[in-house]
């Protein structure tokens, strides 16, 4: 087994145990009193996104005695994200998927660190979800550098860049127009998933076809996130102007 994937599995593994020692423990049972009102449905359940903020708490302690600020976690984010594109441009695709998740887990923390200290604001909103577009922006661009020289593959990487954009834009309107839409099976904690759980197994998968080079996992997974993004902008739009009068009063 390469050793890269039996570090990924072994990590995976641990993570996979804790999840009944949260499912009976006494904060499972509690409420979370960071959790956001403002985030949409997760795809694999509120069970698992509970846990991940139970199996963060250690760093979110850590963030807090080390008076690490939510902009702090906000730029980290953005940064590890354009890391990962650069990453994907050089065909590390382990090393960028690493860095995705990473940035993920940055944009988790920044949101619960500021209701922790109690500085949530529409400023500290604004620059997340903003920062947030740049750090897809530079993965993106990053798998498109690198899918250059596939006419296909850059095609769908192009298209999943435009849905993933058009989603983010498609809640932001609708919310300016007084319509709160939280719908959708490929938000933004999903594409990171995809994207970075796929740059992890895409080696082991090249070397399973027997295919040499990075990137053919990663085709694929750019190919369902082109498709889904999408379709979710589309469903956001017709979800959102059935919400709103033909004509206005």
């Amino acid at each position: 087994m390469r050793p890269d994937l039996a570090a990924l599995l072994g990590i995976v593994g641990f993570a996979l145990l804790t999840m009944p020692v949260y499912a009976r423990s006494d904060a499972r049972r509690r409420p979370d009193p960071l959790e956001s009102a403002a985030r949409g449905d997760f795809v694999l359940g509120s069970f698992v996104r509970e846990w991940f903020y139970w199996f963060i708490r250690p760093i979110e302690r850590l963030s807090l005695a080390l008076r690490l600020s939510p902009l702090f976690y906000n730029v980290a984010g953005a940064l590890l994200g354009i890391a990962s594109g650069v990453a994907f441009a050089m065909g590390a695709m382990v090393t960028g998927g690493w860095l995705i998740l990473a940035g993920g887990a940055a944009d988790v923390l920044d949101g619960r660190i500021a209701r922790a200290l109690g500085i949530a604001s529409r400023r500290g909103a604004f620059l997340d979800s903003t920062l947030d577009r740049f750090a897809e922006f530079g993965v993106f661009v990053g798998l498109a550098l690198w899918f250059r020289n596939d006419p296909t593959a850059l095609a769908l990487t192009v298209i999943a860049l435009g849905g993933s954009l058009l989603v983010s834009y498609a809640r932001a309107r609708g919310e300016s127009v007084g319509i709160v839409c939280k719908v959708g099976v490929l938000q933004r904690a999903e594409r990171l998933l995809l994207l970075g759980f796929g740059g992890l197994f895409d080696p082991s998968v090249s070397a399973l076809i027997d295919r040499p080079g990075p990137g053919h996992l990663m085709r694929v997974i750019v190919a369902v996130v082109a498709v889904g993004t999408v379709f979710t902008a589309i469903y956001r739009i017709v979800w959102i102007a059935r919400r709103l009068p033909l004509v206005d009063e």
